[in-house]
């Protein structure tokens, strides 16, 4: 016999899991059987084709880099430590108190938070039965601090959520975004490269930091902080003001003109240009580059969602790009098709909006906004949130005014903790269920809006669980059977059709629920415990999936058959078994582009234009107060900006940073030198919540008057030094959006002052140096 040729050891496909992007990763393990020795791009990823950035490279840092992990669930005892207890007593000791609370003031003061961040939706699909066990109403995650306001606007004007085609567009857009480090789309760093190299395509950037994206575009907007409303306008007005819209699309397409031409006719565009720093000249010509190219993509982020005036912002930034036509062919802006809808809303008038029991804040896509959770619990008001479930998330560090929030949640009656580590916000639990990590679980994320071929990926366990941890599906079946809402009746029947074949338990399941509406919301766990065990490979949790790929195959027919599924039940069929045996990812639909206008979930079929509630703002901005800096906040501090080293905080290991490990306040070169700093000096940085030290670190990135923190440093219950300080820790819930809540974290009025030695502020800071005046 010849010499037998050894096929190389590709490693074990799953994904990133630090952004919206989750890219394929081929994962090699140790001889260990644990470490992520090696980690790449999966070549076979339908979407990332093998691209990875930076980031993902070091996720073993999050697999095997942390002392704080939680493998046996925990009480909280009467002073104040932890002991470890069987789940059996965790799970009866959790029913009872939730049950109790229940039984005196309803299940509407159990509050819900999270289900999972980047890339872990899977467990957080099952929360539904957990919700519906114990009868609560309310609910929020991280998406109603950064989405809520476009979710509403979105659904208003088209009926869903709008996502870009960047790859294929002629003019691409950045409002806020720097894609380069926050992604957003599939290979982000190869596509911004070759926008920037083709001479025949236009990149403009509004920012006011000059961020690695902006240093490859053709047009960097560096706005004032907090003025992009302003910016936006005398854009969008310029396009009335100089007839450079659309006519014929928009007679087809849409309604509203006859009421948005006066709102917009009436911005005093030289103004604006004033007001936000940037040449009127310049911000015609890039409205005439806009109206007269072939496509335009515009995406909007967090830089201007957590900023002033953030509602009126993602209103603009869509009528900028509808009255130009660019929406519904390629380049342009599409709805996408869904497995698991995110970002949904109905799109009801303001004042026909359901709102949160004691302040009474706006629920969009059926959040409470972050920014008001902690006012829903301080409070002696008798509808107060009295218990909360957090799953997969960690407020404490991620919300605003983390002071605020420490004091809310220990204030609760009941706090319950799903997570893998010992989290700040878990450091404060009565009870801590423990969960296994990404990679040691059957895990998906839903962020899928790719167009015209959309993907789901479905990722099987790279490695086992420790002894001790359950997964989420499994904790919440429990929860839910101990509150009695499943029991063995409810299995028994559909576990016999599961015997059966996947048509005949298609017919029972749906019959079942049919005839008790109840068990629709308990349709994870009940799909879980009866489907789910016939899955291959201990695929249990992707049961709930089977159900979303036959409502995908009958919302978008077409789609599911193009993709090559075929047609009726079938399609459904094969669309799961595709889903679960695909083990980089599967193309779920393939879409035309003509199909999009029929997902405008509007019943005539037309683009809405006008918002009133908007236009009325809009008028207003006119007299609205101009964001300015004075002598007690000469500066403007953006509170959490990505870097090439940040991320979400489930990394809690701080050596996972080859640079940047230290968090640095970013400055101006002529801020540093006018308060007599220097590169690595430390600053004490303070606001209206509190005042922390700060390393220095000089860029002329930045503006003067302006200044910025890295997101996801500031974590504890490591053994190295806390890297950073945590951002929340300085910003104030009160600091919001007005219309949905959403938090003003890049437009932070704050303070930055030499230290000594010795830790004091240095007698020769004088906010006037800075150039800020009383009449400022």
């Amino acid at each position: 016999m010849g010499d037998v040729k050894m096929m190389p050891d590709r490693g074990k496909p799953s994904a990133c899991i630090l952004c919206e992007s989750n890219c394929g990763v081929r994962i090699q393990l140790g001889e260990d059987g644990r470490t992520f020795e090696r980690i790449r791009g999966d070549k076979d990823h339908p979407t990332s084709h093998g691209y990875t950035c930076n980031k993902a490279l070091r996720l073993d840092h999050y697999q095997n880099g942390r002392n704080d992990r939680v493998t046996q669930p925990l009480r909280r005892r009467a002073d104040g430590s932890f002991e470890e207890i069987g789940w059996h007593t965790a799970v009866a000791e959790v029913t009872a108190r939730l049950s109790a609370i229940k039984e005196v003031h309803g299940g509407e003061a159990i509050f819900y938070y999270g289900g999972g961040g980047q890339g872990n939706h899977l467990g957080g699909a099952f929360a539904s039965a957990t919700m519906q066990a114990f009868g609560l109403s309310y609910r929020s995650n991280a998406l109603a601090q950064e989405k809520t306001g476009e979710f509403w606007v979105d659904a208003r004007m088209l009926g869903g959520y709008v996502r870009a085609d960047i790859e294929n567009a002629e003019v691409v857009l950045f409002v806020g975004k720097n894609p380069y480090q926050s992604h957003g789309f599939p290979r982000a760093r190869t596509v911004l490269k070759e926008i920037a190299k083709d001479p025949a395509r236009t990149m403009i950037v509004i920012d006011p930091v000059r961020t690695e994206t902006a240093e490859l575009a053709d047009v960097h907007f560096a706005v004032r902080p907090g003025t992009d409303s302003y910016l936006l306008a005398a854009l969008t007005a310029v396009l009335i003001e100089e007839d450079l819209i659309a006519h014929a699309w928009l007679t087809e397409h849409a309604t509203g003109l006859e009421d948005v031409r006066p709102a917009l006719g009436a911005v005093p565009i030289a103004r604006y240009a004033e007001v936000c720093g940037i040449a009127e000249e310049a911000i015609r010509d890039i409205a005439r580059r806009l109206a007269t190219a072939s496509s335009v993509s515009v995406i909007e982020d967090l830089g201007v969602q957590m900023n002033r005036d953030s509602t009126l912002v993602s209103y603009l930034e869509k009528l900028m790009w509808l009255l130009t036509g660019n929406f519904g062919k390629s380049g342009t802006q599409y709805l996408s098709s869904s497995i698991m809808e995110i970002g949904r809303d109905r799109g009801r008038a303001y004042d026909r909006i359901a709102r949160s029991p004691v302040v009474g804040a706006p629920i969009i896509s059926g959040l409470v906004p972050c920014n008001v959770i902690a006012d829903e619990i301080l409070t002696d008001h008798p509808a107060r949130y009295r218990a909360m479930i957090v799953e997969s998330a960690n407020p404490v560090h991620s919300l605003a005014d983390s002071a605020k929030m420490r004091e809310a949640l220990q204030s609760l009656e009941t706090l319950v903790v799903m997570d893998v580590a010992l989290t700040e916000t878990a450091q404060l639990a009565d009870y801590v269920l423990p969960a296994p990590t990404q990679f040691e679980k059957w895990e998906a994320t839903f962020y899928n809006f790719d167009f015209p071929r959309n993907l789901f990926h479905l990722r099987a366990p790279v490695l086992p669980a420790p002894e001790g941890p359950l997964p989420e599906p499994e904790i919440h079946a429990r929860l839910t059977e101990a509150a009695g809402a499943l029991t063995e009746s409810d299995y028994a029947p559909l576990r016999e059709a599961a015997g059966k074949g996947r048509e005949a338990f298609a017919s029972a399941f749906l019959a079942t629920v049919r005839a008790d509406p109840r068990l629709s919301r308990l349709a994870p766990v009940l799909l879980y415990r009866t489907l789910g065990p016939t899955l291959p490979d201990g695929a249990a949790a992707a049961a709930v999936l089977w159900a979303a790929a036959h409502r995908c195959a009958a919302d978008n027919a077409d789609g599911v058959r193009r993709a090559g599924y075929g047609e009726g039940f079938e399609a459904g069929e094969a669309l799961f078994e595709a889903i679960l045996t695909g083990r980089s990812g599967v193309v779920i639909t393939e879409d035309e582009w003509a199909t999009v206008f029929s997902r405008v979930r509007h019943k005539d079929g037309l683009i809405r234009l006008a918002v009133p509630e908007l236009l009325v703002d809009l008028t207003e901005l006119a007299s609205r107060p101009l964001p300015e800096r004075s002598l007690e906040w000469p500066f403007v501090l953006t509170a959490g900006e990505r870097r090439a080293f940040s991320a979400n905080t489930i990394i809690r290991d701080p050596s996972w940073r080859r640079r940047g490990a230290d968090g640095a306040l970013r400055m101006s070169p002529l801020d540093v030198e006018r308060l007599g700093l220097t590169l690595g000096a430390r600053a004490r940085l303070t606001t209206s919540r509190g005042s922390l030290e700060v390393v220095v670190e000089p860029t002329d990135r930045m503006q003067p008057g302006h200044v910025s923190l890295p997101n996801g440093f500031g974590l504890g219950g490591h053994p190295a030094a806390v890297a950073g300080i945590a951002p929340n820790e300085l910003t104030a819930t009160e600091h919001r959006d007005p219309w949905f809540g959403t938090p003003f974290h890049k437009h932070v009025p704050a303070r930055v002052e030499p230290v000594t030695g010795d830790g004091k502020v240095s007698p020769t800071a004088d906010p006037t140096i800075m150039g800020v005046t009383s009449s400022d």
